[in-house]
């Protein structure tokens, strides 16, 4: 799990951090539970094999530039889920961003703080301007909770994702930076430390049609 990736961003309760192998046993707990997977094209987890493979896969997502996933922790309890970005488009400088939890969480403000610390990574650190974000047409609590923080909805993407067999409809919604720059989230108090992996930081540059 060494790489040369030691991004950390700590906010007023939560930090998210470059995953661990150490971090398999949490993680397996949380996305074990059926509810937590409902609407992933994964899980639920049944064995810690699972994570194991997940993390094993995640050095190399980094290394090419597809995937930045990190741990949500909580600094007392450790791991309470997962939140990344992937779907890079450097050129258009956009980004999808996701984010799990344990079911303890929900309705705690643990995501509301979660996407304050991802935004900022997207934004401030590696100078995106557009991050996209999906929820199941049925899914209305991660629908509320995209609004409620911001996200604007622009339409239905008819037959997108597949899952237990079925090809369902998806809402798709985004933020730009200046929608963040100006709304709830640039409120948060975020610390950074260290540094993106190597293959994000060139998002920062200068980056011509």
């Amino acid at each position: 799990m060494d790489d040369s990736g030691t991004l950390e961003l700590t906010g007023p309760t939560l930090r998210v951090r470059i995953p661990r192998a150490g971090d398999a046993g949490a993680l397996f707990a949380l996305a074990r539970d059926p509810e937590v997977t409902r609407w992933f094209s994964w899980g639920p987890y049944e064995r810690i094999d699972e994570a194991r493979a997940y993390l094993g896969r995640l050095p190399g997502q980094r290394a090419r530039g597809e995937q930045l996933d990190l741990v949500v922790e909580d600094p007392r309890t450790g791991p309470i889920g997962i939140s990344g970005l992937s779907e890079f488009a450097p050129r258009d400088r956009r980004a999808t961003i996701g984010t799990w939890l344990g079911r303890e969480r929900w309705g705690t403000g643990a995501n509301r703080e979660v996407k304050a610390l991802m935004c900022h990574l997207a934004f401030d650190v590696l100078g995106l301007q557009r991050l996209t974000g999906y929820a199941n047409v049925e899914h209305a609590r991660s629908q509320r909770a995209l609004e409620g923080i911001g996200f604007r909805r622009e339409g239905t993407l008819r037959a997108y994702h597949r899952h237990a067999g079925r090809a369902l409809d998806v809402a798709v919604f985004s933020l730009l930076c200046a929608d963040w720059d100006a709304g709830p989230l640039r409120a948060v108090s975020v610390q950074v430390a260290g540094a993106p992996p190597p293959a994000f930081v060139t998002l920062t540059d200068d980056l011509s049609d």
